[in-house]
């Protein structure tokens, strides 16, 4: 017997009589997903109840249900990736079959209760569910319905995430031309919404606008790539820094340097999170006060930071997954205080209808961990000056409170929508914040002028203004914000930087942590790399070719990737700032044995939506029956296709190709959105280079359900093509004999596209 069944065992001999698997205080575990044999978290926390009802933020008379409701399981919740153009298919496909078969289904004697939309998420394109993953196991149907989120989720069309997440980029209210800053945003779901957002015209390749992920710890910035790379926007850089602490950018504006100042901030900062509690269930152990009081300073200095980097009428998104006053009220009524009327509440009361809130409180007291209360900070002895600060309680003078509306303030209770508990302020800068008017003094060369201009914050929780001139340049006129930088500190002219290459902060102007990336270095206008691929893809003269990196200096160019020109002129300027850990899409790969098909580059799935407008030659466009062999086949050859699509592939020489499929109007029952697909035009075949969710992404929303797969042949099998898979396998010898053999060069294989689901047959060309 092994160690896990022995464990097992002596736990059910020790479980007490009565108890079922699993049951714990709201219900069995079973039921909410749990499984194993763990001991059991009572959902009980009598400080956390004596501290919320002292406070008052549950309305009368519905505490039973608060505390009921955070004891129930979080309902599972996705998000339809909006801006694509196949997001209306996805959700007719997710209405019109998985959700019809959940209807009259039932498991175990009990109905299975069909997902509803969220009825404040905008076009129905947010869905809840309560089925568990216990559940979903016992049933053919639910088990296709959780294939298929899983496969979607990966291929970037589903996200799931908690409902009450979605709600700050919705209010960010972000168009296509905002420069955006996440400033805590690892894991990344609301950054992947702001990249939707972004790209809210699918026919616009690069926005103006982009969106710059922050997150302090470096192995979570690792798991943002993941996350907005799914999403193949060359409008997304990664960053590594202290939020409290993001470096000041510089960007170029008609030959001159100004200081980058974004119109959206997103400000989702690290919180004691007792609003998770319904899926956290190890906050119920946990959970204290003093976790809310050494929090405090942290989040105000974040959103300091954050409000001095806000452009003039930008507008800033606080949230926390907190109920507790101290990381919530006191934080903005701190902040609005020292901003003296620079910032304000915006009332967003009307912008989501369906949404069910609570107004923000204006008088709260704070507790210590041993359960003694303060009304204010007079009271507080000198003993507690360490643990509890001035800026923890609310204002006293009446009329500045009222002035500050801290009712706009939203705070979600989980016991209302059948949610986990959020809060979030949404704020406007009307004018510089008030230490950035001050007039600097004269710069002088000596070290003691120098100490007078470039002065360290102070800690916002001190109630001193912070001086952002540290990580600006010192010579920022005191007239405002928005006022052109003139660098006196021109890093860019070191003698040794080499023009287009933006490598990582030399290590005693910033501390590294993590790994060690790789520099951005542009291509240059003169290099030999760049005309054979314009020639052979005939690209557009509007091609931005000045966009185009690498992440290498030395030896040959694997990959090429894209950003937009608004992220480059931010990677070129602030190179000795930030560490950036990764920015642009992938268009892009090395083919070793290329040269003598004219082009040592083939295309990349990754960034074929973005190079498409661009491209005007190699262009094979394909009928759904084609889209559906090419997809399902590994290598077919040209009579599998259609007689249209054969005329066009003859003629080309082989290499790398664009297949695109443009919906027919006329038969709406055929699928109604173009899908653009990387292929390899062969002797005698085409091939398609989709990595192996996406191909069954596209052979969904054309109505096939995927069986199974024949890995011998490089067969996907469908309920359209299962029956007529009896071909004999001398059809592919006969291929080979007739030349139809896959290159050797698996290594020139894009990685990321293997181990996103490709076979790895998937990473050789066929000549």
């Amino acid at each position: 017997m092994g160690r896990r069944s022995r464990c097992r065992r002596l736990q059910q001999q020790q479980r007490p009589e009565g108890v079922e698997d699993g049951a714990e205080g709201g219900g069995k575990r079973g039921e909410a997903g749990w499984e194993g044999g763990y001991p059991e978290i009572v959902k009980e926390n009598k400080l956390f109840e004596h501290y919320y009802q002292e406070l008052k933020i549950v309305p009368e008379g519905e505490w039973d249900q608060f505390m009921d409701a955070l004891r129930e399981p979080l309902p599972a919740t996705l998000r339809i990736t909006g801006y694509k153009s196949h997001a209306k298919e996805i959700l007719h496909c997710l209405k019109n079959k998985y959700f019809k078969e959940l209807e009259n289904l039932e498991v175990d004697g009990q109905k299975v209760e069909v997902p509803q939309p969220l009825s404040w998420y905008p076009e129905e394109l947010a869905w809840h569910t309560n089925l568990s993953r216990k559940i979903l196991r016992k049933s053919p149907q639910l088990e296709k319905f959780h294939q298929f989120l899983v496969s979607e989720t990966e291929s970037g069309n589903i996200s799931r995430q908690e409902a009450v997440s979605m709600i700050p980029p919705l209010l960010l209210n972000v168009q296509p031309h905002h420069k955006i800053l996440d400033m805590c945003a690892a894991p990344g779901s609301k950054t992947t919404q702001l990249i939707e957002m972004l790209h809210a015209d699918m026919n616009v390749p690069f926005p103006e606008g982009f969106v710059i992920a922050n997150d302090v710890d470096n192995k979570r910035c690792y798991l943002l790539v993941h996350q907005a790379k799914r999403l193949s926007s060359p409008c997304i850089m990664v960053v590594n820094h202290d939020a409290s602490s993001i470096p000041r950018l510089q960007i170029d504006v008609g030959g001159r340097k100004e200081i980058l100042f974004y119109d959206r901030i997103l400000c989702d900062v690290p919180c004691s999170g007792d609003g998770t509690m319904r899926k956290n269930i190890d906050v119920w152990k946990k959970w204290t006060t003093l976790n809310s009081l050494q929090l405090h300073g942290l989040q105000l200095r974040i959103v300091t930071r954050g409000a001095e980097q806000l452009a003039e009428g930008g507008r800033m998104v606080y949230s926390t997954c907190s109920l507790n006053p101290i990381e919530d009220e006191a934080v903005i009524a701190s902040l609005l205080e020292k901003s003296e009327g620079a910032l304000e509440l915006a009332d967003v009361s009307n912008e989501l209808p369906g949404l069910k809130w609570m107004p923000g409180i204006t008088q709260w007291k704070v507790m210590t961990k041993d359960g003694q209360w303060f009304t204010d900070w007079d009271a507080v002895p000198h003993s507690r000056h360490t643990q509890i600060r001035p800026t923890m309680f609310p204002l006293k003078d009446p009329e500045k409170l009222q002035a500050m509306h801290l009712e706009r303030c939203l705070r979600i209770l989980p016991h209302h929508q059948n949610t986990g508990g959020f809060f979030v302020a949404v704020l406007v800068k009307k004018s510089s914040m008030p230490w950035n008017k001050r007039q600097p003094k004269l710069q002088g060369k000596s070290a003691e002028t120098r100490g007078s201009t470039q002065l360290s914050p102070a800690d916002p929780s001190e109630g001193k203004p912070a001086d952002p001139s540290k990580l600006a340049s010192p010579s920022v006129t005191g007239t405002g914000d928005t006022e052109i930088t003139h660098a006196t500190e021109d890093l860019e002219n070191n003698g040794n930087r080499k023009d287009g290459v933006c490598g990582p902060p030399p290590s005693k102007k910033m501390k590294l942590f993590g790994f060690k990336e790789d520099p951005f270095v542009f291509i240059p206008e003169d290099d030999p790399l760049f005309p054979p691929i314009e020639k052979f893809y005939a690209l557009d003269p509007s091609f931005p070719r000045m966009n185009l990196l690498t992440r290498t200096t030395e030896g040959k160019k694997r990959q090429l990737y894209m950003v937009s020109k608004e992220l480059r002129n931010v990677l070129l300027n602030n190179s000795e700032r930030m560490k950036v850990i990764n920015t642009g899409i992938k268009v892009w790969c090395r083919n070793n044995s290329g040269e003598e098909f004219d082009c040592a580059f083939r295309l990349a799935q990754e960034g074929i939506y973005t190079l498409y407008p661009f491209i005007n030659s190699r262009i094979i466009t394909v009928s759904m029956e084609d889209v559906k062999i090419l997809l399902t086949q590994e290598n077919p050859f040209f009579r599998k296709l259609s007689s249209e699509t054969y005329s066009q592939a003859k003629d080309l020489a082989k290499g790398s190709i664009v297949l695109k499929y443009e919906p027919d109007s006329a038969n709406p029952d055929s699928l109604q959105c173009p899908i653009v697909l990387c292929g390899w035009r062969g002797k005698a075949s085409i091939r398609t280079f989709v990595p192996k969710n996406e191909r069954l992404h596209y052979l969904r929303m054309m109505g096939l359900e995927v069986l199974g797969e024949k890995k011998k042949e490089g067969v996907i099998l469908t309920n359209e093509n299962a029956a007529s898979t009896g071909q004999p396998e001398n059809e592919v010898t006969e291929g080979q004999r007739a030349g139809e053999t896959h290159s050797p060069d698996a290594g020139e294989a894009d990685s990321l596209e293997v181990t996103a689901g490709c076979d790895l047959a998937e990473a050789q060309l066929p000549r």
